[in-house]
């Protein structure tokens, strides 16, 4: 199935199992997603259940680089986006990431940046895109 073998799963066989969730107890507590692919597990924390699974995803993916040094982490992300919320985000070239982080953006408080992990636990997407909006 894939090219590279290892006891650890491939991070797409993490895709196709259904998380174990544990809800928050407090508000403003993160919703937790559990994969498990016995004897490997993986953690994922976001504001809801599917930012959760996405980053429990992202961590699979993570960790089989740990086994497999060769595996290209693939951002969740697009280079450039909006979101949901109407924030613009463009991805920090390599070179700057270290420092920056992963991604700049700008809100009300003005230019920030932010890593792919606090996106995930933040639960950013981008918003959709409707064909008939690409012809405007």
């Amino acid at each position: 199935m894939f090219d590279d073998r290892s006891a650890y799963p491939h991070p797409d066989e993490f895709k196709v199992v259904r998380p174990e969730y544990s809800d928050p107890e407090d508000e403003g507590d993160d919703v937790i997603a559990i994969i498990n692919i016995p004897p490997f597990r993986v953690v994922g924390y976001s504001a809801t259940r599917p930012g959760a699974r996405r980053a429990a995803l992202y961590e699979a993916s993570k960790e089989y680089r740990g086994y497999h040094p060769s595996h290209r982490i693939e951002s969740p992300f697009p280079d450039e986006f909006e979101d949901l919320e109407g924030t613009k985000w463009t991805r920090v070239r390599a070179s700057k990431r270290d420092e920056l982080g992963d991604y700049e953006f700008e809100d009300e408080n003005g230019e920030d940046s932010a890593d792919i992990e606090q996106m995930l636990q933040w639960d950013i997407r981008p918003a959709p895109v409707y064909e008939d909006e690409e012809d405007e």
